[in-house]
């Protein structure tokens, strides 16, 4: 658990809601406070009791019933009570919330949930899917899934959400089912604040995009006591006094590549890679592998990888280019752990360039 003052996505506090007397149904939500959880209303709509766990088959593992306290299905967002909170799990401060800026920016953001594709097999008969009760098969669990990638501000206007742009699953075997199931009610991230819930994937979009309810637009749609309860419980400030970004500072401006052709021709890379190469984040021995651990490891298991550092970045790219949203969440890694530097906006020069060379 985090310390005072400290601000973004805890793993800890990331819950697995599981829906009482329906096997198998799920969602994801993040503990708000000591006794509460914050969830998407469609993953406990029609019933008032659920389970919430946290740490499933970790040191840390604890579980406890909850109740529904809060629904609203206009805005998609619900409140949770957790019942019996442990004496040693209390001191869990409210997070932070921000408005993203209504202007030409592409953002980054991270997620955890607990997606069906996730699905695994554990071997062991301690386990069951629908969470420990309910006729699962023994041995079958939902592993976390950590998602980073980057928020398209003007996409969905008109729906109110945001469009997250993410790695897509590897599969997708049930057409009949989303492999994003699962994932609904997990908080997306930006800044170290709450921007949003996720709530939906939409087929049409394909597998690597999500879209999440915006936190502004529960001003708009929950009732005065709704955003009151919000307030007291999950610590959500008024309209107000959240301001149009909480004070967040203007962002790095970046650029989205997932629309770029898989089979882009190595002449128009040349200068993203040479701009890559001259990062010291990738000059370092062990850069580029700390960077592939951190974006899909389709990436790292399905790249030639090589000694030398510009066909290392050649590699990286173009496979980075068959898995659309990788691209971004390579260049996004690098921005986080490079830190601002001449070497970095040129990277963000070269990129810039290349997104307008293919619209």
């Amino acid at each position: 658990m985090r310390g005072p003052g400290e601000e973004g996505l805890d793993a800890a506090r990331v819950a697995e809601v599981l829906v009482a007397g329906t096997p198998g149904r799920r969602g994801s939500g993040y503990r708000v406070g000591d006794g509460h959880v914050l969830t998407a209303a469609h993953v406990v709509a029609g019933t008032s009791a659920v389970r919430v766990r946290f740490d499933a088959d970790r040191p840390g593992e604890w579980s406890a019933p909850a109740r529904v306290v809060l629904s609203a299905a206009a805005a998609d967002v619900a409140l949770l009570e957790i019942e019996d909170v442990p004496t040693d799990r209390t001191g869990v401060d409210p997070p932070r919330y921000a408005v993203v800026p209504d202007a030409d920016v592409v953002l980054p953001f991270s997620a955890m949930g607990f997606p069906r594709f996730k699905l695994r097999e554990s071997g062991s008969e301690s386990e069951s899917e629908s969470g420990g009760g309910g006729g699962g098969a023994p041995g079958r669990y939902r592993d976390s899934c950590h998602v980073t990638g980057t928020v398209s501000v003007l996409s969905n206007r008109r729906e109110g959400t945001l469009e997250l742009a993410v790695a897509a699953p590897p599969a997708d075997p049930e057409p009949h089912r989303s492999p994003w199931e699962g994932m609904s009610g997990a908080l997306v991230w930006w800044d170290g604040a709450v921007i949003g819930v996720v709530s939906a994937h939409h087929r049409a979009d394909g597998l690597g995009r999500l879209a999440a309810r915006r936190v502004e637009r529960w001003y708009e749609s929950l009732s005065a006591a709704d955003l009151q309860r919000l307030g007291r419980y999950a610590g959500l400030p008024s309209r107000a006094a959240l301001g149009p970004t909480d004070g967040v500072e203007e962002p790095r401006p970046a650029v989205a590549l997932a629309g770029l052709p898989s089979d882009l021709p190595l002449r128009e890379l040349v200068e993203l890679v040479e701009a890559l190469i001259e990062l010291p984040v990738l000059r370092s021995g062990n850069g580029m592998g700390f960077v592939l651990d951190s974006i899909s490891d389709q990436v790292a298991a399905n790249s030639p990888r090589d000694h030398r550092l510009r066909m290392d970045v050649y590699g990286v790219v173009r496979t980075c280019l068959r898995y659309p949203g990788t691209l971004d969440q390579f260049l996004e890694a690098i921005r986080l752990l490079e830190g601002p530097s001449p070497e970095l906006d040129r990277m963000d020069s070269a990129a810039a360039r290349l997104a307008r060379f293919r619209g």
